[in-house]
């Protein structure tokens, strides 16, 4: 593709979330401050100097938020509070104020689809509270008169695998959950579920945060007959496990289009918030392994505001086979539909759910990728470790820990001692890389063409005038001169 910005003429000013350079941190592995072997707030806090560093304009947190940690943070027992694990509300406030003061802008982790079944609200609705009756997804299911049992009402497949609905005696009917059984689906065809949503946004802006990343966001909503029964999915053709979430096709428990519609009363409410309150612009990132063309509609649709920024995993489905020319045809996926329809573009290096590029791709495109991703126009997402070419470990299952994503979650490498610099406790929650003692700060800050210095390169040319200028007619290209060979233009 060659000259896509000239498709569209537009003003050159630029939103600060339009060429920003985002940066994931996974809390439990960024820096333990207090000896227990597990990364924390004023760990965070500690470390936002390197931020500043390597050229970082706002940096988003994994959940850390009061949480059984069946999903370690993403099963919600409270949206108000920080899990001892972290540190307190006091700890979180400092690390904000740390943060302003270096100009990097913090976003939380906002995860609205489900809480977690030790969740006060979810307690009360077992029991049938009055205003609780309904605030999850519940359905008595379907009688077998051979068995006299009830089973489920749907043959829907939870992402981790096995039906999504769970029997619950006390209540006598089934609640649904999308992923795990400890993480009951919030129904948000109950406006007083959206207000209590709208309620846990407000408290965070309220303390200054500066936007949200939405965690699972195709999953808000399901389809549900006139008569209150579920429909079945039908088979996808693509598995043999009847229990794999791969074996239906999801069309009644993803991006419906009630989902798109909360995208945009969740914009609404922060377009007003920033109307009341002044300062720069909230910014709603949103998770959704989903096709480009939905992405589109979480954006907008012209009239009405989405998401700032769908989160763009194109270029994290290559591999270490993919040539330039697969590499422009994913960036065309994107640019063909999000750029020509709406000038904006996010490309995101890894997350905590997706091997490191050292290990999908191999150690030698690391710095590839990192160049790709701050050349293109647009925003630039960044997992932790990724600048200075982190790989995944090799991890037992333990009583901390039995996920088989701790591999991309490891301790951050922050120099040749012990731990890698990251805890002092006798062990850290998930094990050291074996290579840390060649990949880390420390050491690639002496080296002067190591992934960190190239990172950092990349950072200070993504704020020249010239790579700002990517709104303007032909202010960026990119082509495929060979399979070996990718041309970006600035």
């Amino acid at each position: 593709m060659l000259g896509v910005a000239s498709a569209k003429t537009a003003t050159p000013e630029i939103d600060w979330w339009e060429n920003a350079a985002l940066y994931q941190i996974y809390p439990r592995s960024f820096q333990d401050s207090n000896d227990d072997g597990v990364g924390d707030l004023n760990g965070i806090t500690q470390r936002l100097g390197y931020l500043k560093e390597i050229g970082i304009t706002a940096t988003w947190l994994s959940p850390i938020f009061t949480s059984p940690m069946a999903d370690f943070g993403y099963d919600i027992s409270n949206f108000t509070e920080i899990d001892p694990s972290f540190g307190t509300l006091d700890d979180f406030d400092a690390m904000l104020a740390h943060a302003k003061s270096l100009g990097i802008k913090i976003i939380l982790d906002f995860v609205p689809n489900h809480s977690s079944d030790e969740c006060d609200w979810f307690k009360k609705s077992v029991a049938r509270e009055p205003g609780y009756e309904d605030f999850y997804v519940w359905h008595v299911g379907k009688h077998n008169p051979e068995t006299n049992q009830q089973e489920p009402p749907s043959n829907w497949i939870s992402v981790f695998g096995g039906s999504q609905w769970t029997w619950v005696h006390e209540r006598g009917e089934f609640y649904l959950h999308q992923f795990q059984r400890k993480q009951p689906d919030l129904n948000f065809n109950n406006p007083l579920v959206r207000e209590r949503m709208l309620e846990v946004l407000r408290f965070w802006l309220d303390r200054g945060v500066d936007g949200f990343r939405i965690d699972a966001v195709p999953h808000m909503y399901e389809r549900q007959n006139a008569d209150g029964s579920y429909p079945d999915e039908p088979i996808s053709g693509w598995g043999s496990n009847a229990s794999a979430y791969d074996y239906h096709d999801h069309i009644y428990t993803k991006d419906q289009p009630a989902t798109v519609q909360l995208m945009y009363e969740w914009r609404d409410f922060l377009l007003q918030y920033q109307a009341e309150h002044g300062g720069a612009t909230r910014v709603l990132l949103a998770e959704a392994y989903s096709p480009v063309e939905t992405l589109s509609a979480y954006f907008g649709n012209g009239q009405r505001q989405g998401t700032q920024l769908p989160m763009n995993f194109q270029l994290m489905y290559l591999n270490g086979y993919s040539n330039a020319r697969q590499v422009v045809d994913s960036i065309d996926y994107w640019m063909n539909t999000m750029w020509a329809q709406h000038q904006t573009a996010n490309w995101v290096v890894g997350n905590h759910d997706t091997p490191r590029v050292a290990d999908r791709m191999g150690a030698h495109k690391v710095d590839l990728l990192n160049v790709i991703v701050n050349a293109l126009p647009g925003a630039s997402v960044t997992y932790y470790g990724e600048e200075i070419g982190m790989s995944n470990v090799q991890t037992p299952c333990t009583e901390i820990s039995c996920d088989a994503r701790d591999g991309e979650r490891t301790p951050m490498q922050w120099s040749p001692l012990r731990h890698a610099d990251f805890s002092t406790a006798p062990s850290t929650w998930l094990p050291l890389s074996p290579d840390y003692q060649r990949f880390n700060v420390k050491t690639e800050r002496g080296v002067a063409r190591s992934s960190l210095q190239v990172f950092k390169a990349m950072q200070q040319l993504k704020r020249s005038a010239a790579f700002m200028a990517f709104k303007q007619p032909g202010g960026f290209s990119y082509k495929a001169l060979t399979e070996q060979v990718l041309q970006i233009v600035r």
